[in-house]
């Protein structure tokens, strides 16, 4: 008797809407990843905050800011992150989209930021890019 290999739909998880088990599992991950970033932000923010010394200081940049101003920047940000976070981790609607344009202001902040603390910088965007597609790509709780 021969016998084949089941043929059951579950290699590839679909989730309502058309969206891939990555993509759903990686909106729990992505809340947890905007907590992360949003502590790493406060961090950065309190220690731009508490001396300029930390950072190095950066001669004829462009978006050349006091640190403490970029401190101040981080430390909002970080704030508003960690709400974020904590919103879409609860499967608030509000929060998948607030996460989409939060994480591509983080982007934009941490590329400014290069100069100052570039390892930081990059890991912080490379979060962000993932916490995008994480958010864009699953439609399992879509309020649309």
């Amino acid at each position: 008797m021969s016998q084949s290999a089941p043929t059951s739909g579950n290699s590839r998880r679909d989730v309502a809407g058309g969206g891939s088990g990555w993509a759903a599992g990686g909106t729990m991950f992505a809340g947890v990843l905007l907590l992360v970033d949003g502590f790493l932000s406060v961090v950065k923010g309190i220690a731009g905050i508490g001396t300029d010394d930390v950072y190095a200081r950066v001669n004829n940049y462009v978006f050349k800011f006091d640190v403490t101003a970029w401190g101040w920047i981080h430390l909002i940000l970080g704030v508003i992150l960690v709400i974020v976070g904590l919103g879409i981790l609860k499967g608030a609607g509000w929060a998948r989209g607030a996460g989409v344009g939060l994480a591509s202001l983080s982007i934009i902040a941490n590329f400014v930021w290069l100069p100052y603390q570039p390892v930081w910088a990059i890991v912080s965007i490379a979060i962000d890019v993932f916490v995008i597609w994480a958010l864009c790509t699953d439609r399992s709780k879509s309020a649309v």
